[in-house]
């Protein structure tokens, strides 16, 4: 009997292969980061090849420190950072360019041009999105345009396009020489190319778009033997789950009923509240996504709230101002001090996310006096999160109409027990993290697994409903709107920058 099933979580800094047995626990993992390639201001690139490389060698590393082999692996799974966008060659296997990532803005103007003709919500009835350079359509009509022979490629068949997930399953699954072309719902939810309640490619976006089909991968369920693995070492293992990161992250902390909430805290930040089999229109400034959809199921739905800065931040204080040397060093820093000595930290580095929607906000840092110092600043880092979070959730109450009673949590930034008390304070709600932060991991896993029978049902899941960690609110009210209201006065002078 199979033992285990492995995840592959492919991340905007880095790539992870997770083994897990049939109690969730992690057996064995291996991670790699990879380069960030910024060619100009704005732009944020990946060397897809690289991802692939990087992805390839944890898998073998992992396999190696739990000492297995493919026979022991019933499935494996995928999620990936989302709408970042690449264009390859069918033939070659080669990218024509380097994957555009998600934070990338570099088709913020198209967007705004397109919104010329009917607003930010032209798309959204169809797409669950505003015109926004975040999703993948705008990224793709760059390629085919400004990419020599791109175009004309994809016209005859002979280039592919994909987000991260595809472009792995297609390499993974036999590359030029047979591999599978396909993507799930949850990905294309973020293209801006599918329609919501189809759940294909919709003629009339891809006319507004001026994106052929022929590239466009198809579209399946999110857990589903799409086919058998061909790569060493997980050759003859079947290749069955695939979610998007943060949609991972729901089903790993199963989030399956309608208002059911979690927030993960990584490069970016991303909350996500379960809608049920119903998509709900946001219209306080989210995102109407997929949720997930397994086997021949009816889809399920979500509202989300994407913040682009988050983890980044840190790094950005590590890597640019050499703050810190690891990024684990902000909290003890950040510790130095008793409060943000009055500075805010903006970070809208790639403009404003979710909910407001300003690609023209640029990051600035407001408050400064003498008095501040590297603690200050470390901790207004760190609260900008927290504070981002609150506009989120604000947001999604006012849409959903449902009073979230706590927020559960993950990523990497959720052992900063100073950052998660802050954000329990700010919401005035309890903020409850599980045994496990790798829940993105561990939703892929679950997919993988249900769709070849290593778990039966959703409800034979393993999944962790009690808290490993829980922080309740200490702060008095009156502080904490006092808090939030600079925030609020931070971020109106971010806005009208790039403009």
């Amino acid at each position: 009997m199979k033992k285990y099933v492995g995840a592959i979580d492919q991340g905007t800094t880095s790539t992870r292969f997770i083994i897990f047995d049939r109690g969730g626990e992690i057996v064995a993992a291996a991670q790699k980061e990879h380069a960030q390639i910024l060619p100009k201001p704005g732009w944020v690139e990946h060397d897809a090849a690289e991802v692939l490389f990087n992805a390839i060698e944890v898998i073998g590393a992992a396999m190696r420190r739990a000492a297995i082999a493919a026979c022991d692996l019933a499935a494996v799974g995928i999620t990936n950072q989302r709408e970042t966008t690449i264009l390859w060659d069918r033939r070659s296997g080669r990218p024509l360019y380097n994957a555009i990532v998600w934070q990338d803005t570099r088709v913020d103007a198209a967007a705004a041009a397109y919104a010329k003709n009917g607003g930010m919500d032209r798309f959204r009835a169809k797409t669950g999105l505003p015109l926004a350079g975040y999703f993948s359509a705008l990224k793709l009509q760059w390629l085919l345009n400004e990419v020599p022979g791109a175009r004309s490629l994809a016209l005859a068949g002979d280039a592919l396009f994909g987000n991260i997930d595809a472009w792995l399953a297609w390499n993974l699954t036999g590359a030029a020489g047979g591999g599978l072309h396909l993507t799930d719902a949850t990905n294309a939810s973020r293209t801006q190319l599918m329609n919501l309640a189809t759940l294909d490619w919709d003629s009339e976006l891809l006319r507004e778009f001026d994106v052929p089909r022929a590239p466009l991968p198809r579209i399946a369920s999110c857990s589903e033997v799409y086919g058998e693995i061909t790569v060493p070492p997980l050759r003859g293992v079947p290749l069955a789950g695939m979610l998007g990161d943060q949609q991972a992250a729901l089903v790993g902390q199963a989030c399956f009923e309608p208002g059911a909430a979690k927030n993960t805290y990584g490069t970016g930040c991303f909350l996500l509240m379960n809608t049920g089999p119903k998509p709900v229109q946001s219209r306080a400034g989210l995102i109407t996504t997929v949720a997930y959809r397994f086997g021949a199921e009816a889809p399920c739905y979500a509202l989300e709230g994407s913040i682009a800065i988050a983890g980044a931040l840190v790094q950005w204080l590590r890597d640019n101002l050499r703050l810190i040397e690891k990024s684990a060093d902000i909290e003890s820093l950040a510790r130095e001090v008793e409060d943000n000595g009055d500075v805010y930290f903006v970070p809208a580095f790639s403009g404003l996310y979710a909910p407001h929607w300003r690609p023209d906000a640029r990051g600035i840092i407001a408050g400064l006096t003498r008095f501040a110092n590297r603690g200050h600043l470390a901790r207004a880092a760190l609260e900008a999160t927290a504070f981002q979070t609150c506009d989120v959730l604000a947001a999604m109450a006012q849409d959903s109409g449902i009073a979230i009673q706590e927020l559960r949590v993950d990523g990497g930034m959720t052992v900063n027990d100073t950052l998660m008390q802050f954000q329990s304070d700010m919401l005035a709600m309890d903020v409850v993290r599980p045994r496990s932060v790798e829940t993105t991991a561990l939703g892929a896993a679950y997919a993988a697994g249900l769709a070849v029978g290593f778990w039966r049902s959703r409800g034979d899941l393993p999944a962790d409903r009690g808290a490993a960690r829980r922080w309740s609110p200490a702060m008095a009210p009156a502080r904490r709107a006092e808090l939030y209201a600079a925030w609020q006065k931070a971020v109106s002078r971010a806005l009208n920058w790039a403009c």
